[in-house]
């Protein structure tokens, strides 16, 4: 499962990085850096969360729930912190869009592990 994971991770990372990419060639109002840098960010705390919840899961099944929530809590955190920081140095030239595309990176990477991390769970 660790490896399926690690695969899935890493497919949505090189999407979201060509979408991207499309965007900054196609529009080039969406700030690229500042998406790619939630992007990798999502993707490190994603793994490192998965970590987190797998080794409680095999200690006991039920904290599954606990892990799962307090993962997806953590990630919420520190995404809305980095946008707090994107907001407050970019004052003048805040993009909306971008923002929300900050919080859309988030919600797909947590769809991914919940699903990912509940089959593992089942097995």
């Amino acid at each position: 499962m660790k490896k399926r994971f690690i695969i899935s991770t890493g497919v949505i990372f090189v999407s979201l990085s060509a979408v991207f990419y499309a965007l900054k060639e196609c529009a080039p109002a969406y700030r690229f850096l500042v998406l790619e840098a939630g992007n990798t960010l999502m993707a490190v705390l994603s793994l490192i969360t998965w970590v987190m919840v797998d080794r409680e899961a095999s200690d006991r099944p039920h904290a599954f729930v606990r892990g799962v929530y307090s993962a997806s809590f953590l990630k919420l955190m520190v995404c809305m912190v980095s946008i707090l920081v994107y907001v407050l140095l970019n004052r003048a030239h805040i993009h909306k869009p971008t923002v929300f595309l900050l919080f859309g990176i988030y919600a797909i990477y947590t769809i991914m592990e919940t699903m990912l991390l509940s089959k593992s769970v089942r097995e």
